[in-house]
This record gives structure tokens, sequence and C-alpha cells, in this order.
């Protein structure tokens, strides 16, 4: 199991210069943001992953997610979305889906993660999971090829939010390259109890982002530590269920200062982890 740091806290650094920081601050893993300014597929070549494959193994660091929620490049951070009325939009979504998928598959990275369909903003739930499920349906033949696996990031306010939520779409989709990515802020912010979260979704969990959450429940990343959540009952549960995945520290509110906020986030969580007796590359247990 590794412990990762997101390069969305870093927009205001390169990937190299990312890349490097990321190792700098004792992390072992990176998740890499696949959008400006950062790993946007249109904009590199074979030659460009290359070097940033090349840049991974010099600095010790593993590839643990490629985050393909947002779409800074040619949108927001929720739009183009898999669920818009015009399918051009949709399309949208799909294409670049399927470029982080052909980027996973050249860097070795083993998941990629993508926004739970979008917001709804007025549509009706029913054919916004209809449409969600047919966009998925375009993109899963090429992970299966490619032995890639993507993971749906439920997220409070968008499409699928919640447990009850996840498990009802799941049940419609098959592809043993479908799964999730358990964001534990999230689940807190919409009012569950992360670590029975984690247990009943344990089965589709194949990556973990981490932050801290006010307990206001205001979905607003904080640094481990600065607010509320019970980190231990999490890191417990996935010792008792044997989890082997990575784990990723989310922090992009924090892009005027990303060093400072994953070293503290870094230094609040290393005795939770050891008390839990869960084992991390580079953290002794």
């Amino acid at each position: 199991m590794v412990l990762a740091y997101s390069s969305n806290a870093f927009v205001k650094h390169s990937l190299a210069d990312t890349i490097e920081n990321v190792a700098r601050l004792g992390f072992k893993g990176i998740e890499i943001m696949c959008d400006k300014p950062h790993l946007y597929p249109p904009d590199f070549t074979d030659d460009d992953l290359a070097g940033v494959g090349s840049a991974l193994e010099k600095c010790g660091l593993k590839a643990t997610n490629l985050n393909c929620f947002t779409l800074f490049a040619v949108g927001d951070t929720y739009l183009p979305s898999w669920i818009e009325a015009d399918a051009s939009r949709r399309e949208i979504r799909v294409r670049h889906t399927l470029d982080c998928l052909k980027v996973a598959s050249r860097l070795g990275c083993g998941c990629i993660s993508v926004p739970p369909g979008g917001p709804l903003d007025g549509m009706d739930p029913r054919e916004a999971v209809r449409l969600f499920r047919e966009g998925l349906d375009r993109v899963l033949p090429e992970a299966e090829a490619s032995g890639v696996t993507v993971l749906i990031e439920p997220e409070p306010d968008l499409l699928i939010e919640n447990t009850a939520q996840f498990k009802s779409f799941m049940k419609e989709m098959h592809s043993p390259n479908l799964g999730l990515n358990f964001d534990i802020g999230h689940f807190y912010c919409v009012g569950e109890d992360p670590a029975a979260a984690f247990e009943e979704l344990f089965r589709w969990i194949g990556h973990v982002h981490i932050e801290d959450i006010a307990d206001t429940r205001v979905h607003q990343h904080l640094v481990p530590g600065r607010g509320a959540i019970p980190f231990i009952s999490v890191f417990k549960a996935m010792k008792r269920l044997g989890y082997e995945g990575d784990i990723c520290l989310e922090l992009y509110p924090y892009v005027d200062m990303p060093a400072l906020a994953g070293r503290e986030g870094l230094a609040y969580l290393t005795p939770i982890f050891q008390d839990a007796g869960l084992s991390i590359d580079g953290i002794p247990v």
C-alpha cells in the first residue's frame, strides 16, 4: 500500500516540478491530474509520456491513479459531463475518458477516477442514470482491453453522492473494470459514517482519497487534523477488511501552499496509520 499526494494541489507548478516536490515531501506515490496544467492527454505525445514515466521512476514514485474528474482544458470542474442533454458535450467527456485510459496504460497506472455523472441541473435522475450508463458502456471495453479500472467517485450534489445511490447504480453494471474511488471526506459530507460506508462498499473500492472536513460537513477539503473526521475508525476498517489498494491525499484548495499542506497532512496521518496497523510503504508500523 502506497500513500500518494494528488498533483491537483500543485496547479501553480509544472508536472515535472510537481513530481519532484511530491517525492521530496516523502510520499511514495502520486495521483496525476489528467487536465491542464498537468497531463491533459491531447497535449502529450508518446515521447512526452515516456518522459513522465522516466521522471516517476527517477523519483521513486508510483502513479496510483489518474484523476480524470475535471475538464478545465475545455470546461470546468464538472462540465462537460456524462449526463448533459447535448450529445456533443457528452461525447467530449467520453473521448476524454478514452484518452485517459490510454495514458494510464502507457504509464502502467492501474486506475483512473471519473465524476459520478455530473450535476443534474434539473434533469430527471432516471434519465441521468441512463445517460451515465450509456457513456460508461462506451469506455469500459477499452478499460477491459487495457487492464485499467474506471473508478467512479461519488461527490456531494452530483448524480451519485452516497452509498445507496452507488450500490443501486452498480446493480446494472457488470464490468470487472468498473469500481469506486472512495473519497473519505465526500461520504462524511453527505452524513455517512465513512468507516461503515467503506465496509459496505469494500468490494468495489480500488483507490482512496483522503482529506479532512469540518464538523459542519460542508464540502471543503481541509488538511487532515483541521477537521472532524474520525480517521482511526476508517483505517481500522481498512485493516480489518484487508484493503490492499493505495491512499491519496487530495488537497486541491491549498494551491498557494501545497508543500506545507502535504507535509502537515503526512505528519498528522502517520501515527494514525501506525495505530491502525496499516502497512504503508515508507511508514513503519
